[in-house]
């Protein structure tokens, strides 16, 4: 089915195509083989934007082979909180794993749900260069990202002072931009875009932009989408996935990039009754439940596609009015000469490519559910308990969860793609 919400229009997507780069992974945060540690509170610990961003790595650099360990404790503050004091979180949950890259998100529970308290923000401020100095001493060359707190919602629902809560965080953000300028840390604001995409989306459906973030605190899966891209926007993540266009009169593939276009075959001899090609994909487009309002809300009050998911297809000197686009047989939707000419995004639509990431995104949630019980079942609870079995058992899950990150990676290469246009009478 076409999702028309999120369709860009064809002469704005044409020039996204014809700005995106060849190359594009060079800038990219992540490097192949890091080990990244996301740590916070329980917003982190909901293991949402956590494993979006997870997800867009596997699926868009299938050979990365980057390990994610999703650290975020409910509750927790710069001191530490239900999983220990602060140092025991950090060697315990971060630095056990000989982190890379590490991710910090902290505050929300920091300023109290209150008015701005200058004793209790120099608590913060001084825990959280606290946990800096502690892991750059423990790892010299870790690259960190701090992590705006992700907003309050203040918007779908009336402030509870003056100035909202989230007007208190945002005085914390400034402190960790300003950190992040000092200690030459990446800084990600998962606050403001949010903030802006939410207020777009209260002006469009009030009653599901409350959905969002339904307890003012922790964002639904739609709100965790928008925090990700955030996150990853502050990684130089690319949009593209990748870009085919086609010139049908001279019977050729004009561009591809990070795709493979061949098998090209016009039947109809240049009026392009039917168009049929084959591709293989160095990458696959962001899943997203497409059927969830939340999301789809998300989505159009954001520049969510635009920024992350430019999986273009232009075909150029078609003649009908309208032509159906099957993708290894499967139905793609029917699209007129006129948005095929000016490019449509194929990340919109129910593909073979969107299939695979979605099964790649739902590896990535039990190998990190996997990990989560093995950490908060086993290891914290039983950690002071002498007991035989209980080394051999955090082995074994660590075994089985390792098994199912191969199966993530696995399901994430390329595989060959049959299209076909043809021409809709």
């Amino acid at each position: 089915m076409r999702m028309e919400f999120s369709l860009l229009k064809p002469r704005r997507f044409l020039a996204l195509l014809l700005a995106a780069p060849a190359l594009f992974a060079a800038d990219f945060a992540l490097k192949p083989g890091d080990r990244v540690v996301f740590y916070g509170d329980s917003i982190t610990d909901q293991r949402l934007y956590t494993t979006f961003a997870e997800t867009y790595a596997v699926t868009r650099f299938p050979n990365l082979n980057a390990t994610f360990i999703h650290s975020g404790w409910g509750g927790d503050r710069v001191t530490g909180g239900g999983g220990g004091p602060v140092d025991v979180r950090l060697q315990r949950d971060v630095l056990a794993y000989r982190p890379t890259v590490m991710t910090i998100m902290l505050g929300m529970n920091d300023a109290s749900y209150k008015a701005f308290d200058q004793s209790i923000f120099d608590t913060f401020k001084n825990g959280y260069e606290h946990i800096i100095d502690t892991v750059t001493k423990a790892e010299p060359g870790i690259r960190i990202t701090v992590i705006e707190p992700s907003p309050f919602d203040d918007v779908t629902r009336p402030p509870q002072f003056d100035g909202g809560y989230n007007g208190t965080l945002l005085q914390y953000s400034d402190f960790i931009q300003d950190l992040g300028a000092r200690r030459h840390l990446t800084v990600a604001d998962l606050n403001n875009p949010v903030v802006a995409a939410l207020q777009e989306a209260n002006d469009i459906d009030a009653t599901l932009a409350a959905k969002l973030i339904p307890d003012r605190v922790h964002p639904g899966p739609a709100g965790h989408l928008l925090m990700a891209e955030a996150l990853l926007k502050a990684w130089n993540a690319p949009a593209l996935v990748t870009s085919v266009e086609i010139d049908v009169p001279s019977g050729r593939v004009v561009r591809s990039q990070n795709t493979r276009a061949d098998n090209f075959s016009v039947a109809g001899g240049t009026t392009g009754d039917m168009v049929s090609w084959t591709q293989v994909d160095r990458a696959l487009p962001m899943p997203y439940d497409s059927k969830d309002k939340s999301v789809e809300l998300a989505i159009k009050a954001s520049d969510f596609m635009e920024a992350l998911d430019n999986e273009t297809l232009r075909v150029t000197g078609l003649t009908a009015p309208s032509y159906r686009l099957k993708i290894d047989d499967a139905d793609a939707g029917t699209f007129s000469k006129e948005d095929l000419a000016g490019g449509i995004n194929l990340a919109t639509v129910e593909t073979p490519m969107m299939q695979q990431a979605l099964e790649v995104h739902a590896l990535t949630l039990q190998h990190a559910n996997m990990h989560n019980t093995r950490w908060r079942t086993i290891q914290v609870p039983l950690e002071k308990m002498d007991l035989p079995s209980k080394t051999a058992a955090m082995q074994a899950l660590d075994r089985l969860d390792e098994e199912l990150v191969q199966k993530q990676h696995a399901a994430a290469q390329p595989r060959s793609h049959r299209y076909v246009l043809g021409a809709v009478n």
